[in-house]
């Protein structure tokens, strides 16, 4: 089964993801919304699970800006995205399928370099069944034999790189002085 209808299976059409895969259709909704209401949404989307977007439905409420994420931050996003228009993001889901097939040669392929893997508590990946069970009882390891950590950062969702700069540069920093 494909990562999509996998996806489709547990969250039922309107998960973002299976949403995202008809080209044109999220597109002419998310220029209705206006790319300022979208990004607001998505990038303070907080809430620890499956994220929906119902057609013709929007988000259902309007998100206060991120409190990581300056105005003027918001605003350079926003006039990109003005300019580009979300076909590009959007395309990385709708190669999920092609990507998987592609990669099927490697999926029992380990990572054979030191890794921190650092990840958001409240992070909507984090969060899909069996992935917490799959990182910290040992499935992950298997597959990252030099896994040295696992930062899971309290308060913080998928963007934690922006959202606790600080924290990320200093494990970042700690990890690399191993070597």
């Amino acid at each position: 089964m494909s990562p999509v209808e996998k996806i489709r299976s547990l969250y039922g059409d309107d998960h973002y993801i299976c949403r995202f895969q008809e080209r044109g259709d999220i597109e002419a909704e998310f220029a209705k919304i206006g790319a300022k209401e979208v990004l607001k949404n998505i990038l303070a989307f907080r809430t620890p699970g499956p994220f929906y977007f119902p057609k013709g439905k929007g988000f259902g409420y309007s998100a206060e800006r991120a409190p990581w994420l300056t105005e003027e931050d918001l605003d350079y996003y926003v006039s990109r995205f003005e300019k580009t228009g979300f076909t590009g993001g959007v395309n990385y889901y709708r190669a999920f399928g092609l990507n998987w097939e592609l990669n099927a040669p490697w999926s029992r392929a380990q990572v054979k370099v030191p890794v921190k893997f650092i990840v958001g508590e409240l992070d909507l990946s984090y969060h899909v069944p069996g992935t917490k069970d799959y990182i910290h009882k040992g499935w992950f390891q298997k597959f990252v034999p030099l896994l040295h950590e696992i930062i899971v950062l309290e308060g913080a969702a998928h963007f934690v790189n922006q959202e606790k700069p600080e924290e990320i540069n200093e494990h970042i920093h700690a990890f690399l002085k191993q070597f």
